[in-house]
């Protein structure tokens, strides 16, 4: 397939189709400008995005929602254009919760559905509008965990046409696994968003959902932020590679320009995220080169198996994902 700026959707295994490239939205109130998340979407758009990766603990739903219905209503894009993933988070996982929580994210993008849907984490939270419940002495309140069940409820938004597709995130093999055994199972996950990159190819877990017709997504796929809160800040800097630089230099690309495009060509959707217009700008332009077998290979040996995002706060949970090998 060739892949271009305007059509580099790739199916999924309910009949939609998902583009390889899209905008993360990640930020926090606590480090991120109001609005910043807005004027970032609004340029994405112009620069030819038109794949947006959100989640309600983001905070920035409704300046995502606004820049879509300006660039809407001035005829830069329709609806059918924008494909936007929403995230169920893990305070609202018990069923009676997940098509609401939908709602909400549908009333703050004015939109009428979402393309997808995806369980955030498979760690339930004491649910509620608390999105870190803790009790007096500061330790996570968890809620048991049924992963079938609040699986059960995505299926059922599916069949009520407010999500187009459902998944799911940060699950390993093994909580996938129960998805897919689940009895009377309706649809399968079409994704698993997880973290992705030269120096973590994931290539067990990629393997295992391909056999299964799951597409992953890749987040952070340059690394992420430096956040000592719940980052690995040990790691070390993947756009400093030599190897990356050396092959960006061929091209006359950037570093982040060819991890990006490694994963697009082993149909890894890559979801980036910048608010810096630049960079916004550049990772976007992957689509004018291409890596040969053997840049691909050298850069699979990159792989250390370095996960940033290591979420060590929740790894007390019954279902933290991240201590199985896959």
């Amino acid at each position: 397939m060739s892949l271009t700026a305007q059509n580099h959707r790739i199916p999924l295994n309910d009949g939609n189709s998902i583009p390889l490239i899209g905008l993360g939205t990640y930020s926090t109130p606590r480090t991120t400008d109001k609005d910043a998340c807005y004027r970032a979407v609004k340029i994405a758009i112009d620069v030819g995005y038109r794949h947006f990766d959100g989640a309600w603990i983001y905070g920035n739903e409704e300046e995502i929602g606004r820049a879509f219905q300006e660039k809407i209503a001035d005829g830069t894009v329709s609806r059918n254009d924008i494909y936007y993933c929403g995230k169920l988070w893990n305070t609202f996982h018990p069923p009676e919760m997940v098509q609401p929580f939908l709602e909400k994210i549908l009333k703050r993008l004015n939109f009428d559905y979402i393309d997808l849907y995806i369980i955030e984490l498979p760690l339930a939270f004491k649910p509620g509008d608390v999105m870190y419940p803790r009790d007096e002495n500061g330790k996570y309140l968890y809620h048991p965990t049924d992963l079938c069940a609040t699986w059960e409820a995505l299926e059922l938004c599916k069949d009520a046409g407010l999500v187009k597709s459902i998944g799911v995130s940060n699950f390993n093999r093994r909580q996938l696994e129960q998805i897919l055994n689940k009895p009377g199972l309706k649809y399968k996950p079409a994704v698993n968003q997880v973290e992705c990159h030269p120096y973590f190819t994931q290539s067990k877990l990629k393997a295992f959902c391909e056999s299964h017709d799951i597409v992953i997504v890749g987040y952070s796929p340059l690394g992420t932020c430096r956040d000592p809160l719940w980052v690995n800040i040990k790691a070390p800097s993947l756009l400093e590679d030599p190897v990356l630089n050396c092959v960006a230099a061929k091209y006359k690309k950037t570093s982040a320009q060819v991890a990006l495009r490694y994963q697009i060509q082993r149909n890894v959707v890559a979801i980036p995220k910048s608010f810096n217009p630049e960079r916004i700008q550049l990772n976007f332009e992957i689509f004018d080169f291409y890596l040969t077998d053997e840049e691909m290979k050298t850069i699979d040996a990159l792989n250390k198996n370095i996960r940033h995002v290591e979420l060590l706060m929740w790894n007390d949970h019954p279902e933290y994902p991240f201590n199985d090998d896959y």
